[in-house]
């Protein structure tokens, strides 16, 4: 049976594989393409619909990234979000300027009815049982003052006259908000409605789609090579691990590297799962680099050239492992695509951050090749695609943690006194958490040391320490996330413990940012 695809054509928004990860789950597969991928190839996918990411681009600028008219004379039901609604609508003839009142964040939209309809009934197909007014997420300089000929306005906020339009006859739909981030209250109603009802897809697509495919995938690559996977014990290298197991078996060989950045204890919890003494056979090898970690961030306070050391090392170190064990064709990572957006390889996005094991590589890597299997995939989708390779829940679900450890979660230099701050402070925090019963209801939590150092008094004496901020949010895809209402008793709880537990702590912050504008972690 042919698989149906649905095309996002990214004009270099931050949320193009967003777009993607909510079509996918209306089990539907989706690609992405940059705009300067030629419509022939585009053509050659027979999709059943298109999607026009966002941008940080006036769509009437000389240079601005942009596309034909043909795109829109395909019979294929296109879907314009953002940039990409402003850009269908000046391409067939509409007007876009710069906005009077810019709109940024959550604004409260409403849904019109056709004019013939005074009933309000006969709203457009892509807000079908959605509520109005409902909350959407606003992000735009520009808006669309009038709309192309033979379109109709469906949505309206009370800035923007054209939040929505569509001409239904050739099937084609601008939207000026986002609705593939969770801000937006029903946009993933609206998307599923572009998907499965506007272009007709069924629906059919599954995870474990993707582990077949995946699996054969590498084994036709790698053939009788040797493969060196990096192994942090986190969800994403252990999913990584596992499917490289099952499609190499002993060609594997799994490489530890505690550099010193890891949660407390934790260096010999993941020996202790994937060891010798564990459940899997994965050729597992632990290196202790501490020391050599510490020595290379001596004195850096940068947060982009912290992770770029931390990369460059991971790597050394796994070059230097390879050797040991013979000729190694292949390095693999556990990657997934919040950390190549971030990093600003995804499509054309900007660079938000680079990750260890992203834009942190360095220009040369002794290997023949990279194998991100995960490349593609948001947290949940990894985590879905653990459960059916068979990874115990407890495994799957564990607490996230990035590649570049607690070196991100420290404000500022580096040393090992700072990560055993961090460290003590985040087993408190951990531990409290899980004793409220909230562990299973926070995506992520941590603690992060500030570079702040402020006076404080205790048993009756004069401090001057370090302030500890809590972080804690709820978010299924990781691109976006809201700050979670932590009890203040559980808050005060932790406070109290860090204090009176943690030395070299005198203050403890609760930090409210969403993501954007912040970002999950510190650095």
């Amino acid at each position: 049976m042919k698989r149906e695809t649905v095309i996002v054509i990214d004009f270099g928004g931050q949320y193009n594989q967003l777009v993607a990860r909510r079509v996918r789950e209306c089990n539907v597969y989706c690609e992405i393409y940059s705009y300067k991928t030629d419509l022939s190839e585009i053509k050659k996918k027979n999709p059943k619909g298109i999607i026009l990411t966002g941008g940080p681009n006036s769509c009437y600028e000389d240079g601005a990234p942009s596309c034909t008219q043909e795109l829109f004379e395909l019979g294929i039901p296109v879907l314009g979000l953002c940039y990409g609604a402003q850009l269908m609508m000046h391409v067939l003839g509409g007007t876009v300027e710069k906005a009077p009142v810019r709109e940024y964040g959550k604004t409260e939209l409403l849904i019109d009815a056709s004019k013939e309809d005074e009933s309000h009934s006969n709203v457009s197909e892509i807000f079908q049982n959605v509520t109005s007014p409902t909350i959407c997420w606003m992000s735009h300089f520009d808006y669309i003052s009038r709309p192309a000929p033979g379109f109709c306005v469906t949505a309206h906020t009370a800035d923007c006259p054209v939040a929505a339009a569509e001409n239904k006859e050739k099937n084609l739909y601008a939207i000026q908000f986002h609705p593939e981030v969770l801000h937006t209250v029903e946009g993933t109603k609206m998307l599923s409605n572009f998907v499965l009802k506007i272009c007709g897809c069924a629906g059919d697509w599954k995870m474990d789609t993707f582990v077949e495919s995946t699996i054969k995938a590498i084994r036709e690559k790698v053939g009788k090579g040797r493969v060196l996977c990096a192994l942090s014990g986190g969800v994403d290298s252990s999913v990584a691990a596992v499917l490289l197991s099952k499609a190499v078996g002993e060609q594997l060989t799994c490489v530890f590297v505690d550099h010193g950045l890891l949660r407390k204890n934790e260096g010999d919890e993941v020996e202790e799962v994937f060891g010798s003494n564990g459940n899997y056979d994965l050729n597992f090898i632990r290196v202790n680099a501490q020391e050599r970690f510490y020595t290379k961030l001596a004195g850096v306070t940068e947060p982009e050239k912290k992770r770029k050391i931390i990369g460059e090392e991971f790597i050394r170190v796994f070059e230097e492992e390879a050797k040991k064990i013979g000729a190694v064709d292949f390095l693999v990572q556990g990657t997934i695509y919040p950390d190549v957006v971030e990093s600003g390889l995804g499509g054309e996005s900007a660079v938000i951050k680079s990750h260890h094991n992203v834009g942190g590589l360095p220009d040369y890597v002794d290997f023949k090749e990279i194998i991100e299997p995960l490349r593609d995939l948001f947290k949940d989708e990894v985590r879905k695609a653990g459960l059916e390779l068979g990874i115990p829940n407890h495994l799957v679900f564990r607490q996230p943690f990035p590649g570049p450890g607690l070196g991100i979660r420290i404000i500022g230099e580096v040393t090992e006194e700072k990560v055993r701050i961090v460290q003590d402070a985040d087993a408190i925090y951990r531990e409290e958490i899980a004793k409220a019963g909230l562990d299973k209801k926070i995506d992520q939590y941590f603690a992060a040391l500030t570079n702040m150092r402020s006076v404080g008094v205790m048993g009756d004496e004069r401090t001057y320490d370090y302030a500890v901020a809590l972080r804690a949010v709820r978010t299924v895809d990781f691109m976006t996330a809201e700050s979670v209402e932590v009890p203040y008793e559980v808050l005060g709880g932790v406070m109290n413990r860090i204090i009176n537990e943690v030395r070299g702590v005198n203050r403890v912050f609760y930090d409210l940012t969403s993501k954007p504008p912040g970002t999950i972690e510190m650095e």
